[in-house]
């Protein structure tokens, strides 16, 4: 199908979409950001071969994200050298192509940015007109690989792209991919550093939103015919391991994110597949939503699923051990604002969906407990500053703390509010206080968390 016919027909349909759900009530959208496909390749004798990285279509990466319950994905392929034209010209139709053939699966298109001065990030294009040819400016004038150009390779020159998206009328996201992963130890930082990811954030507050609170890569232990010598670990992060199957900027109480929490900084996390391929295929990759899931308070529209990504109204889940996760503070729910009188009993109303059916292992998890987390907003801190002193657990709920109905569970806490706060939650199917850092070898499937983004607090 011609290009210009592609694209007349893609508004069409999108805008129809739209039309008939800004009508709709929010439900929680499960989806994954992070999805690679047979464009992700690999340079060998100076050419660049399809299917020797990611391996599989674009469709059949959206029939996997359907048949796992996501509603909406990524499709994020590697860069490297001149690769700008052949997303445009040979992914991107195929892209179109997935989209007519899988409709209920909402589809961006993005690629996986090699970030100047950083790491990986996922770079996430609004569905319309213009992403094709704005993916390609982006991509042929930023990405890092894409010439032979150490001049590239700086925080400058992302600061400079970020500074050129915000004056967009419909502007991208993007989200820092597996932080700790290039990290030579925990709080050794390196690839996406604090300072970094807060000089994206105060450039660009509503694009560069967030981080990978949860990586993919998590099924290694499983790869068919894995042995010792061959295991690695979970997310690959070789030096700086996982906790619970979550990056340490994000599982450490008053770490990384929580300092930047701390400054009231709207700055959120998700979790993804990094999809390749699939254990079953000999890889060490779970498919979209086969095990994690990042899960967006919208409409089934591509525009309303962004606006969430952008405004936090996410929580991440592996093991689909929540389905549903509600918190109301005052009024305000997960990723808004609190305004309460200083002094005042303040009630946190909390509800959860733990979901009954078997997930895809063809486990039952449960739910053991739910952490309530607090923080103080005392403002800016350091650039690279990475603890929040004030970060704890202010309460641990189990069964004897909640009431049940069928799938559903709810409770509450009360506490005077006294100065600005952020509130999150985070749950788990373990016996573990804390999560442990991730040992070589451990199958994740046991080893299941739940982590809500936060409910800010400020005082009248």
């Amino acid at each position: 199908m011609p290009y210009r016919l592609c694209l007349a027909l893609l508004a069409l349909t999108t805008a129809g979409a739209t039309n008939a759900a800004m009508t709709e009530t929010r439900t929680w959208q499960a989806g994954d950001h992070h999805v690679h496909s047979r464009y992700s390749g690999r340079f060998k004798d100076g050419k660049y071969v399809l299917g020797t990285d990611g391996i599989y279509p674009m469709v059949r990466n959206a029939e996997e994200a359907r048949r796992y319950g996501l509603s909406w994905m990524v499709a994020v392929d590697h860069g490297g050298p001149g690769l700008s034209v052949q997303r445009a010209e040979q992914a991107y139709p195929e892209l179109l192509a997935a989209r007519r053939d899988v409709p209920e699966v909402i589809q961006f298109y993005g690629m996986e940015l090699d970030t100047p001065g950083g790491d990986h990030s996922s770079l996430i294009m609004p569905l319309d007109s213009g992403e094709r040819d704005g993916l390609r400016h982006f991509e042929s004038a930023y990405a890092k690989d894409e010439v032979e150009d150490p001049a590239r390779d700086t925080t400058a020159k992302m600061l400079q792209m970020l500074r050129e998206m915000t004056v967009m009328t419909d502007r991208p996201v993007i989200i820092a991919n597996h932080p700790s992963r290039s990290a030579l130890g925990v709080r050794d930082y390196h690839g996406h550093t604090p300072a970094e990811l807060r000089a994206w954030n105060d450039t660009a507050p509503d694009i560069a939103v967030g981080m990978e609170g949860a990586p993919g890569h998590q099924g290694a232990s499983l790869k068919p015919g894995v042995m010792p010598q061959t295991l690695r670990a979970r997310g690959y992060y070789e030096k700086s391991p996982t906790f619970g199957g979550f990056d340490a900027m994000t599982a450490t109480v008053g770490g990384v994110w929580d300092s930047l929490l701390g400054e009231g900084r709207h700055f959120w996390i998700t979790a993804s597949s990094d999809s390749h391929r699939n254990i079953a295929d000999g890889g060490e990759d779970f498919w979209p939503g086969q095990y994690a899931k990042t899960y967006v308070l919208a409409r089934h529209t591509p525009e309303d699923i962004l606006d969430g990504l952008r405004k936090g109204r996410v929580f991440v889940t592996t093991g689909d051990l929540v389905s549903e996760l509600d918190m109301d503070v005052a009024g305000a729910s997960i990723g808004g604002t609190a305004h309460v009188k200083s002094g005042h009993t303040v009630t946190i109303k909390i509800r959860l969906r733990d979901p009954a059916g078997a997930n895809a292992h063809g486990d039952h998890p449960a739910v053991k407990r739910i952490d309530l987390i607090m923080g103080n907003v005392t403002g800016k801190a350091a650039p690279d500053a990475d603890t929040q002193p004030s970060a704890r657990v202010v309460k641990r709920f189990t069964a004897a703390d909640w009431t049940r109905d069928g799938e559903i569970i709810t409770l509450s806490y009360r506490f005077t509010a006294d100065k600005p706060a952020y509130i999150r939650l985070r749950g788990t199917s373990t016996d573990e206080a804390e999560p442990l850092p991730d040992p070589v070898g451990e199958n994740p499937w046991p080893d299941l968390w739940v982590y809500s983004n936060p409910v800010f607090i400020e005082l009248k």
